[in-house]
């Protein structure tokens, strides 16, 4: 049994399985998710389970060279933004709330919550660990 990190194990075992350059999208309850692309859902009600503590967790076992984000999160949500940025040192990729559901479509898997905050979704690229 595992006792830390990630605990939902098919979540688990597709962050442990991620190649470099394959993505991962944390999602808020609304983002439209494209049929083809294989979704964990983890939204139990408003809320839960919340974009911050998702992203948080994921980051601990992905190693991320990249992250993107709709620019409208800047605007919209500025303290959500910053936190973001400021929890890893990759770079991150600012592009249209247009142009980041497009890029769903090259996901290997989307992760929705039951976050209930416009614009709050991330595509974590990972990295090679060596």
């Amino acid at each position: 049994m595992k006792k830390q990190g990630v605990l939902h194990g098919e979540l688990s075992r597709i962050i442990a399985t991620l190649g470099h350059g394959q993505s991962l999208v944390i999602a808020d309850y609304g983002l439209p998710i494209p049929p083809q692309i294989p979704f964990i859902d983890l939204a139990v009600s408003e809320g839960v389970a919340s974009f911050w503590d998702v992203f948080n967790s994921v980051l601990t076992e992905l190693s991320v060279e990249r992250l993107t984000v709709a620019q409208e999160l800047q605007g919209a949500h500025p303290d959500l933004f910053a936190k973001i940025k400021g929890a890893t040192d990759a770079p991150i990729d600012l592009v249209s709330h247009e142009m980041f559901k497009d890029r769903l479509n090259s996901a290997s898997v989307i992760v929705r919550t039951g976050e209930w905050t416009s614009y709050a979704n991330v595509i974590l690229q990972s990295s090679v660990i060596f």
